[in-house]
C-alpha cells in the first residue's frame, strides 16, 4: 500500500500575483507586509493538531492515530477507538481488559465532526478592531495563517494519511471527500487554478487508491480518471505534477488489466509512457524519471506479449534495459539503487523467459 504525500505541504506557496510568501512558523515581516489585505494569525489549535508537533488530541483514535471515525466504546472499559481499529482487537490495547461487546458513541462522534467542520481555519472572517475599540467582522478579508499546512485542506489530508496508513480506509476516504469537496467549492470561486488543480488532481488519486484498497475498480477508475483531467491542465514542467499523472495513468492501466481489457490497459500505459518520455527530453539528468521510463516500458511490453506482439514487447523490454544499465547515480540518489536494480532484474527475467521458451521449442522439435 502506497502512502500518499500531501499535496498541500509545500516550502513556498505563491499568492494569486505569483510571488512566493514564506510560511515559516512564528511569522516574519515579509509575510505581514505581503498581505496587505489580510490578517497574519497565530498557527496553533488549542487541540494540538497542527503540523509542527505531533500530538494525539482528545479526539482521536489511540489506533490509528486520526480523528474518530464510527467512534465506538470497549465495554466495560470504556475506552474509545475507530470502529474498523478496534474491531482488529479482543482485547483493549490501552488497559488489556477483555472486551465483552462494542457499543457506538454518537455523541463523542458527533463532536469530532463539529471540530472538522470548525477546524476550517482559512474561512474565518477576520474580526479587527475599529477606531472605538469595538470587534468588527470583515467577511472580505482573509485570514492568512503563518503555518499554511494548517488550512482545512491540509489538515484533513493529513488526518487521512494517518488513518490509510493505519489501513482505516472508510476514515481516510470520509476526509478526502470532504477536502475534494471544498476544493470544488473553492475552484468555483477562483477558477481552475494550478494550485487548485493541483491538489484536487492529487487528492482525487488518494480518493482512487482508497477505493482500490476496498475493492471498488469502478469507483477507483472515476477517481483516477479525474484526477487525470485535473491534471492535464496543468503546465508540463512540474515534476510533481507529472509524476502524479503518469501514477493516475499507470493505476488505471492496472486496474483495466485486472479486469481483462488488455486494450484499454494499453492505451493507460502507453499514455504513461508519453508523459514520462516528455520529462525526460526535457529534464534529462533526473534519474527518479529515467526510472519511471523503464517501470512504463516494462509495462506496455508485458501487455504486448500477451496480445501476442512479441518482436513489440521484446524491444520495449530490451530499451529499459539499456536505459536503466546506462544510468549513472549521483551519492544523493543512492537511494535509486534498490529500485533501479529490481526493475532492471524483472527486464531481464522477461527476454530470459522468452529465450528459455525458444531453447525449449527447438529442441523440441
Amino acid at each position: 500500500m502506497t502512502t500518499p504525500v500531501c499535496p498541500f505541504v509545500k516550502a513556498a506557496r505563491p499568492d494569486d500575483n505569483g510571488s512566493a510568501k514564506k510560511s515559516t512558523v512564528g511569522g516574519s515581516e515579509a509575510t505581514r507586509k505581503d498581505s496587505g489585505d489580510s490578517a497574519t494569525v497565530s498557527p496553533k489549535c488549542p487541540f494540538g493538531y497542527d503540523s509542527n508537533n505531533f500530538k494525539l488530541g482528545p479526539l482521536s483514535c489511540m489506533i490509528c492515530q486520526a480523528l474518530l471515525f464510527d467512534c465506538t466504546k470497549c465495554i466495560p472499559c470504556s475506552h474509545l477507538f475507530c470502529k474498523v481499529c478496534i474491531s482488529r482487537f479482543k482485547d483493549c490495547p490501552l488497559c488489556g481488559a477483555d472486551i465483552e461487546k462494542l457499543e457506538a458513541d454518537t455523541n463523542l462522534q458527533s463532536m469530532v465532526d463539529r471540530f472538522i467542520e470548525g477546524h476550517a481555519r482559512i474561512k474565518r472572517a477576520h474580526v479587527g478592531v475599529n477606531g472605538e475599540g469595538e470587534q468588527v467582522s470583515n467577511d472580505d478579508k482573509k485570514v492568512i495563517y503563518e503555518d499554511v499546512s494548517l488550512d482545512r485542506g491540509a489538515f484533513l489530508v493529513q488526518q487521512a494519511m494517518r488513518a490509510f496508513r493505519a489501513q482505516n480506509i472508510e476514515s481516510a476516504k470520509s476526509r478526502l471527500i470532504m477536502c475534494a469537496e471544498d476544493i470544488r467549492d473553492q475552484l468555483e470561486k477562483m477558477g481552475n487554478t494550478s494550485e487548485l488543480c493541483s491538489q484536487l488532481g492529487a487528492v482525487l488519486g488518494m480518493l482512487g487508491d482508497c477505493c482500490r484498497a476496498m475493492g471498488d475498480a469502478a469507483a477507483a477508475i472515476n477517481y483516477f480518471e479525474e484526477s487525470v483531467e485535473f491534471l492535464t491542465k496543468l503546465p508540463a514542467d512540474d515534476l510533481e505534477i507529472t509524476h502524479t499523472l503518469s501514477v493516475s495513468l499507470n493505476k488505471i492501466g492496472d486496474l483495466k488489466y485486472y479486469d481483462g481489457d488488455l486494450q484499454a490497459s494499453r492505451s493507460y500505459y502507453f499514455r504513461s509512457l508519453g508523459v514520462r518520455r516528455d520529462v525526460i527530453k526535457n529534464h534529462p539528468g533526473v534519474a527518479s524519471q529515467i526510472l519511471d521510463v523503464a517501470v512504463s516500458l516494462a509495462k506496455v511490453a508485458d501487455v504486448d506479449r500477451t496480445l501476442g506482439k512479441e518482436d513489440v514487447a521484446v524491444d520495449g523490454f530490451q530499451e529499459g534495459i539499456k536505459l536503466l544499465e546506462s544510468l549513472t547515480l549521483k551519492s544523493e540518489e543512492a537511494g535509486l539503487e534498490p529500485r533501479r536494480l529490481s526493475v532492471l532484474a524483472f527486464l531481464k527475467s522477461q527476454l530470459e523467459e522468452k529465450q528459455h521458451e525458444a531453447t525449449a521449442s527447438s529442441v523440441s522439435s
